[in-house]
């Protein structure tokens, strides 16, 4: 498959950029930052995204949604990506909708699939515990009593968690930490009795919370998928999610190499342009040729998961990986050529570094996926 866009897809990203641009550029971000804004996001930003259809975007059109492709969803990130705009698209639209969309029964998928995609309804993935991304170290316990299950453990790193309506959490029903088998996902009501948030500002100023459940009493109905066979079903999930933050990073570091090579173009040092300078020109150029082969690297990871979740683990390591290590060499490269200013928070570039790394660490860096490859192949 040619990785170019269609004429659909482009008018998708025109449409997203167009909304994004105006009602959501950097200058937004650090609004609501620095007016220690309590949701952190802007809740009519957000019902314009429902009301354009991105928050139903992978929605069935049985549940009301657009039922377009993890490619389209991609789409929409990267536009996000450009802005840095703060909003629970990722965690809601695009990894929750998709674990409902792929292991909810009939029931599950009608109670909260629509109100996913009319905006309605936030929610999020809880999966990681410690301060890397390994998800087969749940040890988030789910011990089984009367007709449903009791659930203990804590959860860190869960993006949107103290705005989410429904936590989707990723518990140990079975087996030890490290093992496949004896994980289960559970749909878990954030306002029952034993579960307390903690929200927790990341450096980049967006979301992300501490959940603590205390002997959580959740039924059998809220089990997502299959008791203690949750493994494949959250792989696929996570990649899919792992896709659309790939994505993210291209449209970050794309933004990242315009501003800096308008900069080169208008700043003067020694009586001339700084962009005359060949070295500069050199690390340019270089950078471009790394942004786009990235960008053909997520373009494939999106197709693949497209055609078949289940085949696009490698592909989708690859561009989680490549995207994370570009973003980094980009805003690196961004701050340096920018001078002293580009280290100073009065300077937008700055923000474009902080939400790099918290990219390339969210589902999985660079190193984690490296190494799943090896362990793919043999090695």
């Amino acid at each position: 498959m040619a990785l170019v866009l269609t004429e659909e897809q482009s008018m998708l990203r025109d449409s997203a950029r167009g909304l994004i641009s105006d009602k959501a550029p950097v200058s937004h971000l650090r609004h609501l930052r620095d007016s220690k804004d309590p949701t952190g996001f802007s809740k009519e930003l957000w019902h314009a995204f429902a009301e354009m259809g991105f928050a139903g975007l992978l929605v069935p059109e049985e549940f009301g949604g657009s039922g377009l492709g993890f490619m389209e969803a991609g789409i929409v990130m990267e536009e996000i990506g450009r802005t840095l705009m703060p909003s629970p698209f990722l965690a809601t639209s695009v990894v929750a909708a998709s674990a409902l969309n792929r292991g909810g029964n009939a029931g599950q998928k009608s109670e909260y699939l629509p109100k996913v995609s009319s905006g309605s309804l936030l929610a999020t993935l809880a999966i990681d515990e410690g301060a890397k991304h390994r998800p087969l170290q749940t040890s988030l316990q789910a011990v089984r009593a009367g007709n449903g299950f009791k659930l203990s453990g804590a959860k860190a790193l869960v993006v949107d968690g103290h705005v989410a309506d429904l936590v989707i959490v990723a518990a140990r029903t079975a087996g030890s930490a490290g093992e496949r088998d004896g994980l289960t996902l559970f749909l878990v009501d954030p306002r029952a009795k034993g579960v307390s948030i903690e929200r927790t500002i990341m450096v980049d100023a967006h979301n992300a919370a501490r959940i603590e459940l205390a002997n959580v009493e959740v039924t059998a109905d809220c089990v997502l998928g299959e008791v203690d066979q949750g493994a494949a079903l959250l792989d696929g999930v996570l990649d899919i999610g792992r896709g659309a933050v790939a994505a993210e990073m291209v449209g970050l570091s794309e933004e990242v190499f315009n501003r800096t090579v308008e900069y080169l173009k208008n700043r003067k040092q020694f009586g001339k342009l700084i962009g005359e300078f060949q070295a500069l020109q050199h690390r340019a150029a270089e950078l471009y040729v790394d942004i786009e082969i990235t960008r053909a690297a997520t373009m494939k990871a999106l197709q693949a998961l497209d055609a078949d979740v289940a085949k696009a683990a490698s592909a989708v390591a690859v561009a989680k990986a490549r995207a994370g290590t570009t973003a980094t060499r980009a805003v690196q490269e961004g701050v340096q050529m920018h001078g002293g200013m580009g280290m100073t928070d009065q300077f937008d570039i700055g923000f474009f570094m902080k939400r790099a790394r918290v990219c390339e660490e969210l589902f999985g860096d660079a190193n984690y996926h490296t190494e799943q490859l090896a362990r793919a192949r043999g090695y």
